[in-house]
């Protein structure tokens, strides 16, 4: 039986505790996880990501079997409680991923290549997959699941949001050498695609339409697909008029990204200095 039916099945238990074999399974997933060999979504050849709603069952059921544990570190005041299926994740130098003190931490279950430079503080939640050679500056998030690039920028105060229930939904996904500015947010399963360039302050979710004013397009959320942003997009925050009765006779307008431009010469100049920080 395949790591993935086994995992089914004991999520259909009322009490997965009581499962012969239920800690020793689950903890065969994490290492999975934590090793990048399984992740909660995956890019098809054709570029179409697909959740893995098996993946998340899996992680739900850590949380299930998982007892309250004192994680505070050893003759220090300051008290951490967590499961104790999910503890940090231990990392070494062989793993080759900077992690600078000051208060960060990642969960055990994520996946962070190597390369990876994180700046305090900043926080991986578990099943999530960070690529190799992405800076997660400070005050950043990846969420429950998120799907991380190669050469991705995280700026500070960045928000990638988690998911978890429903266990079908897709996470958000982030592509190749994008940089995510400071104090943006991405939601609710939205694909930034490869190369784009989120401006500080722009804000990503399932509800939010996007306006391209290149392509003369606008991008939404639908019933069967996720929000996307195309690849080597230029996002910046921007506005609308809202177009209803009181709207218009207050003079309201409603948040909405917009993409500007495309990447050029000039975009990539502009994002080189990160090289140097790696």
């Amino acid at each position: 039986m395949s790591l993935r039916e086994e995992i089914e099945k004991l999520a259909a238990y009322e009490d997965p505790g009581r499962a012969p074999g239920a800690q020793e399974l689950f903890a065969q997933l994490k290492e999975a996880l934590s090793r990048g060999e399984v992740r909660a979504a995956e890019r098809d050849a054709d570029g179409t990501w697909r959740a893995n709603a098996w993946v998340k069952r899996g992680i739900l059921l850590g949380f299930r079997l998982g007892k309250i544990a004192d994680m505070s570190p050893a003759d220090h005041s300051l008290r951490f409680f967590d499961k104790n299926t999910y503890p940090l994740k231990a990392l070494t130098t062989e793993h080759n991923v900077r992690i600078v003190p000051g208060g960060s931490s990642i969960r055990d279950g994520a996946f962070v290549g190597a390369g990876v430079v994180c700046m305090p503080p900043m926080y991986v939640n578990v099943g999530a997959y960070v690529d190799e050679g992405t800076m997660i500056d400070s005050h950043a998030l990846v969420g429950s699941c998120a799907q991380i690039g190669k050469r991705v920028h995280l700026s500070a105060a960045a928000q990638i949001g988690g998911v978890l229930e429903p266990v079908g939904a897709m996470p958000v996904i982030i592509e190749d050498d994008v940089l995510v500015g400071g104090n943006c947010g991405v939601y609710e399963g939205a694909i930034v695609r490869a190369g784009a360039v989120l401006a500080p302050g722009t804000i990503l979710t399932g509800a939010t339409p996007v306006y391209d004013l290149v392509r003369g397009l606008i991008y939404r959320r639908t019933a069967e697909t996720s929000l996307e942003i195309p690849s080597g997009a230029v996002v910046v925050p921007g506005s609308r008029a809202a177009n209803s009765e009181k709207g218009r006779e207050w003079g309201l307008s409603l948040y909405s990204p917009i993409i500007v431009k495309y990447r050029d010469d000039k975009t990539d100049r502009s994002v080189q200095l990160e090289d140097y920080l790696r």
